[in-house]
Formats: structure tokens, sequence, C-alpha cells
């Protein structure tokens, strides 16, 4: 009885003291962090390292100043145009010195004016992200002995971006769908995505080019294999009467791809003649010619190094777009971790410490672990988003400061179809996040004031700026239509201040 006793009691002990000892413990990791110092780099080879990055952004040549690269001293607004004699000889000119066939014609012209007129911006930031990308692109281009110009591609596909992510799934800057990237070893997990690599993504792209090259031995029908597939291409093919020409079969393949080879050709033009067409380069937002990598040997979160190296998380999210959830997991061997060329050194010296820093949030999971709590998500709270009539993801994304494709990614979506009622998880930003949920309780108050019943009838009164949208989104189950249909005669676009409209029946 003496032994049940003490056992019970030596229980009770190991649990009411283990949960103080265990919040001690954390209290104490805690002030540790708080303390955390990085050990100083070795100032010897810092200075190397800064000789060696000024010297390769020398070699680069990059140069924004519209000042200097306005040559043709245009105003700054102005958007030049010029007649088929002038565009045909610079196409020309091009052609001669190209292995691909850079014809002018209808269809480029209207991809030139796509790159150089009505998407002029996007084109100039595309010049200010060259200097980053195309190194990287024509280093493999050569290593496969490819057409120097195939780096002009992945403007079409993804704008520059690693991150894009296309309708049926196509991602990273070479667009490669989940299939053709196994095929091409490009490896897919629930934590990181080799088809946002850079440097994997290109390899994998250029062998992919050359194989298609060698089944047809034209760069035109590689290029548009590479878009809509072998199959289509073969098909196209075979209703034109086994004509291998891309114009002669052009309408007979899919409808993007009637206009890929024409956007492909326009993107060479646009990217050799920029300057006059008055296009300059944008220097991008996050400067990414000082950078460099590290080989990392554990699970380490991009808030472990946010904290220890004091850089933004949304900065280490653009130099590594392979990783998906803001972590880098444990693998076989060193995996490949993107850094400011200035981090590297302090990285290496304090690569332990690092692995070792408790974050913020991994206090309170240990604090909940100990208390037998829930655990909460290492992404933060998420919003939960009940989907209303009348949703669509790019609004949503809009009012969450968000994009689509994240959406589709924090839910495992596969396709922009919502169903009414189903449930988000939206990983905003806290302070977005904050602003959203003030704004939702004053719309509510405003909403409630302005809000009026007889008995059978909702009825809403008109504010300055109100649209029937934001309308529908403030009462369960209602949208646009059913308001139209409720309300006869009301002009959706003009809306009168202070009349009174039906929301939906009472009860």
């Amino acid at each position: 009885m003496k032994f049940k006793i003490t056992i019970i009691l030596f229980f009770i002990f190991s649990v009411v003291f283990g949960k103080e000892m265990v919040e001690d413990s954390v209290a104490i990791n805690q002030n540790k962090n708080e303390e955390f110092e990085l050990m100083p780099d070795d100032p010897v080879l810092v200075m190397i390292d800064s000789i060696m990055r000024s010297g390769y952004l020398e070699m680069l040549g990059f140069n924004d100043n519209v000042d200097e690269l306005n040559v043709y001293n245009y105003a700054l607004d102005s958007v030049p145009d010029f007649d088929s004699v002038t565009y045909a000889s610079r196409f020309e000119e091009l052609n001669k010195r190209s292995p691909f066939s850079l014809v002018y014609n209808h269809y480029t012209k209207g991809y030139v004016n796509l790159y150089a007129k009505r998407r002029k911006k996007i084109t100039a930031k595309m010049l200010g992200l060259a200097p980053i990308y195309f190194p990287i692109f024509e280093e493999n281009l050569d290593k496969y002995n490819l057409p120097l110009e195939l780096k002009y591609l992945a403007i079409v596909e993804s704008a520059l971006n690693p991150k894009a992510k296309s309708r049926v799934g196509a991602t990273g800057l070479w667009q490669f769908m989940y299939k053709t990237g196994k095929m091409y070893g490009l490896d897919v997990s629930s934590y990181h995505d080799d088809r946002s690599d850079v440097y994997k993504s290109t390899d994998a792209a250029c062998r992919y080019l050359k194989d298609l090259y060698e089944m047809y031995g034209d760069w035109d029908l590689a290029l548009a294999s590479y878009n809509c597939g072998p199959g289509n291409v073969n098909k196209a093919i075979r209703r034109a009467g086994g004509n291998k020409n891309f114009w002669e079969i052009m309408n007979f393949l899919p409808r993007e791809t009637r206009g890929y080879v024409p956007a492909f050709i326009a993107v060479n033009y646009v990217m050799n003649y920029a300057p006059e067409h008055n296009i300059y380069p944008i220097k991008p937002d996050i400067s990414c010619f000082k950078i460099d990598t590290v080989g990392v040997k554990q699970h380490v979160s991009f808030a472990q190094i946010s904290e220890t190296l004091d850089i933004p998380v949304e900065y280490l999210e653009y130099l590594n777009p392979t990783y998906k959830q803001q972590f880098i997991p444990a693998v076989d061997g060193a995996v490949t971790l993107c850094l400011p060329s200035e981090k590297v050194g302090d990285f290496l010296m304090n690569e332990a410490e690092i692995y070792a820093h408790k974050t913020e949030q991994d206090v309170k999971d240990s604090i909940a672990v100990a208390q037998n709590k829930p655990v909460e998500s290492v992404r933060g709270d998420a919003v939960v988003y009940k989907v209303k009539s009348g949703d669509v993801l790019g609004k949503i994304a809009q009012k969450y400061h968000c994009r689509v494709s994240q959406i589709k990614e924090w839910n495992n979506l596969y396709s922009d179809r919502l169903q009414i009622g189903q449930t988000l998880h939206i990983y905003a930003k806290p302070s977005y996040a904050a602003q959203n949920k003030k704004k939702a309780e004053v719309d509510a108050q405003m909403a409630a004031s302005k809000t009026t019943n007889d008995g059978n009838y909702i009825y809403y009164t008109i504010k300055e700026g109100d649209n029937l949208w934001d309308i529908a989104n403030q009462y369960d189950g209602v949208n646009i239509e059913q308001l139209l249909k409720l309300n006869h005669g009301l002009d959706a676009k003009n809306l009168k201040l202070g009349a009174k409209i039906k929301i939906k029946p009472v009860g």
C-alpha cells in the first residue's frame, strides 16, 4: 500500500514540477535567444568577398540610368512606332545571327506591339531581371550546345518569375508540368519543388528542348511542342497533310500554341531593340546581384535564419523559391540555401547556433506541449474564410494582400473553382489580417446602421462609395443576381445615394 502511495506521489510530483521545469527551460532558452550574438566573420575574407562581388557587378554591366541610356532623346512617356520597312530590316539583322527563323509578319507584329507598347513596363522589368537569370541560362544552353536565344523563352513562359504557376499547374521559370518535371529529374514534395529551382529547372529545360529539337530538327516545331506537347504537334502535322512548317500547321495547333512561337520571336526583337522603343531596365525590388549559396545540413526554418542573420523572411522566400513552406527539410546530404553574399560568412561561422536557435513560435510550441495544449501552425494563425456566392480567388487574394497561387498552395487547390460554403485557410500577414478584421467590424456596424426591415424584406440604404458586390458580401446567402431580381430596374453601375434596396426576405 505504501509503495502504491509513493508511486502516485512521485507521478504527481513529476507532472507538476515537470511542467515547471519545461517552462523554466523554455524561459532560459528564450533569454539565451534574446542574447544571441553572431560570431564575427574573418575581416580579411570579408574584404576579399567584397572585392569579388564588385568585380562581378562591373562584369554584368547593369545600368538603369535612363538619362544615359536614352540615346534617342525620347520624352519619358513617348511610345515610338516604326514603319514596316524598319521592322523588317531589324528582324532581318537578328535573323542573320540566329539559327531560329525570326520572321516579321502580322502575327509577330502583334506581339511586338504587346511587349513594346501595351506591356512596356513589364518588358522594362524583364530587362532589369535579365542580368540575374540570363548568365545562368546561357551557361546551361552553352553546356548543351543550344542556341543562346532560348534564354528569351523563360520570359514568354513565366516573365522570369520562379514562383509562377499556371492555371493548369505548370510551375517555375520554365513552366514544367508535374509529369514532365518528373521525367527530367525535378522532384516535388510537400516542402520543396525543384521546378522553382533556378538551376535545376534550367538544366532540365535545356535537356527537354534538346530532345524536342532532335525529334523534329526544326526549332519552331520544337518550341511549339514545348508548349503543347509533341502529341499535339504531331496531330497538327497530320491534319496539315504532313507539312512540317509551323506557319502552315499553325491553325491546327491549340489556340495558346498558335501565339507561342510569334511571342518568342517578338521577345527576341524587343529585348534587342528596347532602347529604340524607349524601354529601359527597372532595377528589381530586391536586388539579387550579390548572392551566394551555402549547404544546409539540418532542418531549419526561414524564421530561424531571419532572426539570427537579420534577413527579412520575404527576402529569403524571394531568394529561395524552391521551398514551399518557409522551411528547409533535413535530407541525406546538404541542400542549398541562397543568401545575400555578405551574410554567407555569418552563416558559416554560426551554423550550429542557427540550427539550435529557438524562435518565438518554437518557444510557444514547447510551452503548449508541456501544458498538453494543441500546437499552433509554424506559419502563424490562419484567417479562416468561408466562400460566399460570387467569390473568386482573385478578389479574396486582393482582400488579404496575397497571391492566388499562395491561396491555392495553402489549401491544396488544383483549380480556381470555389464552392459556396468552402473553407479556406489564408495565412495573411498579421498587419493585413488585423486591418481586414477591423474593416470587417466597421463594415458590419455600418451595414447594421443602414439596414431596416418592414416585416417582409430587409432593406439597405445606399451610401457613398457603395457597389452591389460589397453590399451583397455583407449578408449571408446574398449575391448580386439576387439583388437585381429583387430590385427591378436597379442600375448596378449607377446606384443612387440614399436609395433603399431590398436585400432578402425576412426570416
